[in-house]
């Protein structure tokens, strides 16, 4: 079982091949694919953590589609005063599939 743990818009995913993962929004290139920086790689029982030799490991994802998370609302009150405020927010998101740990 191959499985890497990579950096993707701003935290860390494990992936494997095929799996697909939702992160911040992320460009790719012209044909919507793009190269994710591995921090950990695990191939059977052999577990690759140094710097060097991650350097040479590609995680390869092509973007399936770009997508707006759930909205969340913000609510500020304060008591007394009569003062509220409300806004909603959301987040952009790529939803990514895994093609290849090489």
């Amino acid at each position: 079982m191959v499985y890497a743990v990579v950096r993707a818009g701003g935290r860390q995913e494990k992936v494997e091949v095929g799996s697909v993962i939702t992160v911040n929004r992320i460009k790719g290139d012209d044909n919507g694919k793009l190269q994710l920086p591995a921090v950990l790689l695990v191939d059977g029982d052999n577990i690759t953590t140094d710097a060097g030799k991650l350097a040479k490991v590609k995680v390869e994802a092509e973007i399936l589609e770009d997508v707006r998370g759930p909205k969340i609302v913000i609510q500020r009150y304060k008591n007394k005063t009569g003062y509220k405020s409300r806004q909603g927010h959301r987040q952009d998101l790529t939803r990514l599939k895994i093609t290849g740990i090489k």
